[in-house]
């Protein structure tokens, strides 16, 4: 491949943007990275070719436009742009004729993104599309929310609706109610005090049901380049979180589910899904949609070594693309994420040591740790003393 052409990573605190850098650095790409933290990770790593300390979230929008701007005439070229985040997919939507002239990226519609970045709005984009969906309530009022509340049978899950919606600087978007109680109290635990930000999701248990995922790139044409499904082992929180242990398994239903869906709304780009399997019922219902790359995308790598990162890279710089196939299983851990889910299901006396060593048995990849990479690794166990935490919650 032709690496010439310089990647821009938006918001590179989490591990995500660390498996960008090193997935397109191996190959030659020079790899640039934007966050607001200075003690970034992945700002440590040997792949990335420069880092630029700016805050996206909390710039007026024309004064990131203009520095990104000025990012891109240092180098020299047009560059391509990543998007990590809600709030960066949002900003390159909003901003993509500004942006267009000093950089590649997907065309992000402002609707369309919006939407599926919506939980609200994505659950209904869905149902029209023929996908099925977990079965959900949206409050439109606090006594709404009260009335549900009496003849709700728990345990429930509980989302914030879009990207923002949690205020005070909290980091939980959604949490499991077991009682009347903390239903009622859910919405000061999210910080979001309007409860028509909210949504009400049927909660299908480990015993009844299993977590899948989609990785896929599509391209201007809403054809399918590269797409693989996969399996969460573990998540942090433990019933409610983010991956933290991950097993890469083909799974043609949803992929072909994931495909019919993306071709029904004509999108573009990097796509990430989650969908629970019911065994009640026999359906993958999907229950997530990340319009943008999502931070466990290197558990999603082909047998020729092909993830959603390379296949962008490859389609926008008019070079082909080998998907390859689903590998029969393929492991990948976030490692402080499933070190604190695994102790806490220890505790619950959900999971033995033996337990544990079979789930981590064909481990293949790490979010942080790397023999060729090391730093990354210290920078992150530092910034997790520093905080004083040694399990930081982490974000997808």
């Amino acid at each position: 491949m032709d690496p010439a052409t310089p990647a821009l990573v938006l918001h590179a605190g989490h591990h995500g943007a660390l498996g960008v850098a090193r997935s397109l650095g191996r190959l030659g790409v020079p790899v640039y990275l934007v966050d607001s933290d200075p003690r970034a990770p992945a700002f440590r790593s040997r792949y990335c070719r420069g880092s630029c300390v700016w805050d996206i979230d909390r710039a007026p929008a024309n004064d990131s436009v203009r520095y990104l701007s000025e990012i891109s005439d240092k180098l020299r070229r047009r560059a391509l742009l990543i998007a990590t985040s809600d709030a960066s997919a949002l900003f390159l939507a909003s901003n993509a004729e500004a942006l267009r002239k000093g950089f590649l990226f997907p065309h992000f519609s402002p609707g369309g993104t919006g939407y599926l970045c919506n939980k609200k709005r994505m659950h209904f984009l869905a149902g029209s599309a023929g996908i099925p969906t977990v079965k959900t309530f949206f409050p439109e009022s606090a006594d709404d929310f009260r009335a549900f509340a009496r003849g709700a049978a728990f345990p429930l899950i509980v989302k914030a609706t879009e990207h923002g919606s949690p205020s005070n600087g909290s980091t939980r978007k959604k949490i499991i109610v077991r009682n009347r109680q903390e239903f009622l109290n859910s919405p000061k635990r999210i910080s979001v005090p309007d409860v028509r930000n909210l949504m009400v999701q049927d909660y299908v248990p480990d015993e009844v049901g299993d977590i899948w995922m989609f990785n896929g790139y599509f391209n201007a044409q809403s054809q399918c380049l590269f797409g693989l499904a996969g399996r969460k082992i573990r998540q942090n929180p433990p019933e409610a979180g983010i991956t933290s242990l991950g097993a890469c398994l083909p799974n043609e239903l949803v992929v072909d589910t994931s495909e019919r869906f993306m071709r029904a709304i004509r999108y573009e780009g990097i796509v990430d899904i989650d969908y629970v399997f019911d065994v009640r019922d026999g359906l993958y219902k999907v229950i997530d949609v990340n319009p943008r790359l999502g931070c466990t995308f290197r558990l999603f790598v082909s047998d020729t070594g092909m993830d959603v990162v390379r296949a962008l890279y490859l389609d926008l710089t008019g070079q082909p693309v080998t998907g390859g196939r689903n590998p029969a299983s393929r492991k990948w851990m976030v490692e402080p994420l499933d070190i604190a889910s695994a102790f806490r299901n220890w505790r619950r006396g959900k999971l033995p040591f033996t337990g544990w060593a079979r789930s981590v048995r064909g481990l293949q990849e790490y979010a942080y740790f790397a023999t060729d990479d090391p730093h990354p690794m210290w920078a992150m166990l530092v910034n997790c003393f520093r905080r004083n935490r040694v399990f930081a919650p982490g974000d997808r």
